[in-house]
């Protein structure tokens, strides 16, 4: 009986790791079955109207990295 559940745990913990890695490289958003928040167009969880510090920090690097990909793919 150990055994089995063993395995069961084994197989169990190998699945979450494997979807772990395909969230990883693929660096996108978690959305629910129906599209998530981004579907109706929200883009932040809080109703701010100016963002935090921390968030514009986050954007600017995404801007940056994004400018970075289109610059090497026009070489």
């Amino acid at each position: 009986m150990l055994s089995l559940f063993l395995i069961t745990f084994g197989i169990l913990m190998l699945v979450i790791v494997i979807m772990a890695v395909g969230y990883i490289f693929q660096r996108k958003t978690i959305t629910g079955s129906c599209g998530g928040l981004t579907t109706l167009g929200i883009k932040k969880v809080c109703d701010c109207d100016e963002p935090c510090e921390k968030r514009k920090e986050r954007d600017r690097k995404a801007a940056a990295r994004n400018q970075l990909e289109i610059d090497i793919k026009q070489q």
